[in-house]
Formats: structure tokens, sequence, C-alpha cells
């Protein structure tokens, strides 16, 4: 989550500039926290957890004039986004089903609105951080207290604009050993060096919920503290 410094009339911002201000929380990854200090941001850690991050962004852009770019709920971040579904329609035409991991809803949104009801997407959650899951339930955003391993998922909250365009999505839960299980697999099998959230699309294919002959599953997070990948690998 960051928000930008303040433009003037007509000033374009240089894309060689990092020195955005980003909020993150306290008990975040030490490992992102610190590549995000080495990318040149500064880390703003006020926050206790996922949910008072965003609170605690409101509060700095009161006190600064800042514009948010928010993470998941955003127009352009998700068009962003959907160029990889664009990349899937050009790099695998057969493709019956795109397998998702979904935190705030972002990057599915992005891949639903680009492949635009010609390819099946299938939107995967971890059963303790079920933010659009929650969200298509109660029929708006609901806060969630997030708390899985996956924890580039860990959104507190889906967007209004993930819920609009993917309320009608398949959706699968998946529970923390099979995430854990398919870090595994596709560490040792796919020679990937993900992050747990990063596994979880890959965890129900494995789980045998979703049926599919040609389908694509994404493989998206590579921020992983080696002792995290340790234990994991480690089967503890």
């Amino acid at each position: 989550m960051g928000f930008s410094h303040e433009l003037a009339p007509g000033e374009v911002r240089p894309l060689t500039y990092f020195g955005e201000n980003l909020v993150m929380w306290r008990g975040a990854s030490e490992q992102k926290i610190a590549a995000t200090r080495g990318y040149g941001a500064k880390v703003d850690l006020e926050a206790g957890g996922p949910g008072e991050a965003f609170a605690r962004l409101h509060e700095l852009i009161e006190q600064t004039g800042r514009t948010l770019v928010h993470p998941f709920d955003d127009p352009i971040v998700i068009a962003g986004a959907g160029t990889v579904g664009l990349e899937i329609e050009e790099d695998a035409p057969d493709v019956d089903a795109v397998i998702v991991p979904v935190g705030g809803g972002g990057l599915i949104s992005g891949i639903q609105t680009a492949l635009d009801g010609r390819t099946r997407v299938i939107a995967v959650e971890p059963e303790t951080s079920a933010a659009l899951h929650s969200a298509i339930e109660n029929g708006a955003p609901v806060p969630v207290t997030p708390t899985s391993i996956a924890d580039g998922l860990n959104a507190p909250f889906a967007g209004n604009l993930p819920l609009r365009i993917c309320g009608h999505l398949e959706r699968v839960l998946v529970n923390e050993s099979e995430i854990k299980a398919a870090f595994r697999f596709v560490y040792e099998r796919a020679k990937l060096a993900c992050e747990p959230a990063g596994a979880v699309a890959a965890a129900a294919w494995l789980s045998g919920r979703i049926e599919a002959e040609n389908p694509v599953v994404i493989v998206s997070g590579g921020n992983v503290a080696a002792e995290t990948a340790a234990a994991i690998l480690a089967r503890r």
C-alpha cells in the first residue's frame, strides 16, 4: 500500500523515482519490508495489522495531501494486472481455466476483465484469508482478520471493483496444509522459488477441486523469508 508525492501541474513522475512512502504494518514480513526499503521507499510501520494499515493511510493522506495508490481497488492498477490475462490468451490459446490466487482482488479483476468471459477464471483464497469470498457472500466488502501463512494474500477486505467484476466467478478455498504442500510441490517439481501466496492457486489444482483439461495456474509472488521457506520445505 502506498501513496505518491504531490506533483506540480504538468509535472510528470520520472520512471526511475522510487522515493515513495509505503504503509505496511508491524509484524509484516521482515524480508518484504527490507526489500521495499532496498528499492528506496520509506516504510511507515505505525499500523498494528493489515486492517489498521488502511486507517493509517487515510491519516497520512489528510496530513500530507498525497494521493493513494490503492493496491487492489484502483481501475488503473487493475488494468495493469489485465495484461497477465492478455499474455495467457496469447501464449496458451487452448487454456480452459485460469486459476488465480486472490487477496484484495486486483489481479483476478484484471485477468477477468481482459479475458471477458472467453475463458473460465477461478478465484482461490486461503480459508483463513477469504476477503473476496466474504464480500461475495455478504453482497459488499466486509472486514476480515486474515491469518494465513500466505501473507501476500492477507487483505483485510476486498475491493469494491473486484466485487463488481468477480462476484459471479467460481471460488475455491484452500487450507494451510494444502498451501504448504503446494509450496513444496512448486519448489521441488516446477523449480519455482515462490512465496506461500504464490502457491495458493496450485493448492486448489493439486487438491483436485477444479476440473479442467488445460488450466493455467498463476504463481505470483516470490518474497519469502528463508526461515519460512525452510520450515515449509522441511515439513515442520
